[in-house]
């Protein structure tokens, strides 16, 4: 408990605070009073979402994994970058921490690739390329909108490897592999068309994202655990809900839809919220205790945020097929919700294990 306190507590709480901003200038886009400096931070909602909040936590993942000291410059750099960004500190110094971060992640990440060469470890270093490239355009640009496709692939193919690695209990066939290559290829030539050509998204990533999809629900051994129990079920079902969101987001992008700013919004979120988010409440009993050191039990209120979040990503989607301002930002503020309470739940189960008396057999 103290070696967390000392080296990673700063870090988990640098990544919050970019978690609340980025929840908070959302919340400004749609219209709803938020304190001025959430405001202000409103153009750069998903630089804060992507970079500052999920750089900073898949990179301190991927360090304590490496059990190595150089890995953690990726979520310290990307931590101190995003307070600057709420600070409002110069764009050029914010970029280029988050530079310095995706350098720093994608030689961690390299590291594993070398270590063990596979398509899912592959995947991941994709990602990371991604999120370094994403930023890298951002800098050259000015425009950090332009960022947007990258950093999103990059969450989508760090999730997409990490669960490619749990199929080997399926097992995929030769062919189920190369397919997933295939598409893994597409979504790359389909983000870096997006941040080289303009900030839109091409139909072929919604294409692509759709594919993976229907890739996951065939071959991800969430559709057999999601008969078991307990958190074996609970993860699962996150799962499930979380490339239902990415079919839809998808295939949102795919189409015409995208034409009005309200339909690729409900695309988008469809994906960074429904999906991504969906994979967060369901792997954090799991993966925070590893970064944490501290037990999270699990328990079915677990199951409270998950059921909230499902319910604002479909207020949005639908607000944005019908073009409804008032479903819209209903699905926003219940997203924020679902996010809020997540943490809630997070930190009373943490609470409820300090408050046992301590297993001896469980040491850190």
């Amino acid at each position: 408990m103290a070696s967390f306190a000392k080296e990673r507590a700063p870090l988990i709480l640098l990544a919050i605070a970019a978690l609340v901003a980025a929840v908070l200038s959302g919340l400004a886009r749609t219209g709803i009073k938020v304190p001025e400096i959430f405001l202000d931070a409103a153009q750069f909602h998903s630089v804060l979402m992507i970079s500052g909040f999920f750089g900073t936590v898949i990179g301190l993942e991927r360090a304590v994994a490496s059990r190595l000291s150089f890995p953690y410059l990726t979520p310290l750099l990307s931590g101190i970058a995003g307070g600057l960004l709420l600070a409002g500190a110069s764009i050029t110094i914010v970029i280029s921490g988050f530079v310095l971060a995706g350098i720093c992640f994608v030689a961690t990440t390299l590291l594993v690739v070398i270590k063990q060469p596979a398509i899912y470890t592959f995947t991941l270093l994709a990602g990371a390329m991604l999120w370094l490239i994403g930023n890298v355009i951002w800098g050259a640009t000015g425009n950090p909108m332009a960022a947007n496709a990258c950093g999103l692939t990059f969450l989508v193919l760090t999730i997409a490897g990490e669960r490619l690695e749990l199929t080997r209990f399926l097992p995929p066939k030769r062919l189920s592999k190369a397919l997933f290559g295939g598409i893994v290829l597409s979504i790359i030539a389909a983000s870096l068309m997006s941040a080289l050509s303009s900030p839109d998204y091409p139909p072929l990533l919604g294409t692509s994202y759709c594919a993976l999809a229907i890739w996951m629900f065939s071959f991800d051994i969430a559709r057999k655990t999601v008969r078991k129990n307990g958190i074996t079920r609970f993860v699962a079902i996150c799962l499930l809900f979380g490339y239902f969101w990415l079919l839809i987001g998808g295939a949102l992008l795919a189409g015409e839809f995208t034409n009005s700013p309200y339909q690729r919004d409900a695309a988008i979120h469809s994906i960074s919220i429904g999906f991504i988010f969906s994979m967060v409440i369901g792997h954090a009993p799991i993966i925070f205790p590893a970064v944490m050191r501290v037990k999270i039990p699990y328990s079915w209120i677990f199951y409270i945020p998950l059921a909230i979040l499902n319910l604002g990503v479909a207020a949005r989607v639908m607000g944005g097929l019908f073009e409804s301002t008032a479903l819209r930002t209903s699905g926003v503020t219940i997203n924020a919700i679902a996010i809020g309470v997540f943490l809630f739940t997070l930190m009373l189960q943490v609470i409820r294990n300090l408050s046992r008396p301590v297993d001896k057999a469980y040491r850190h």
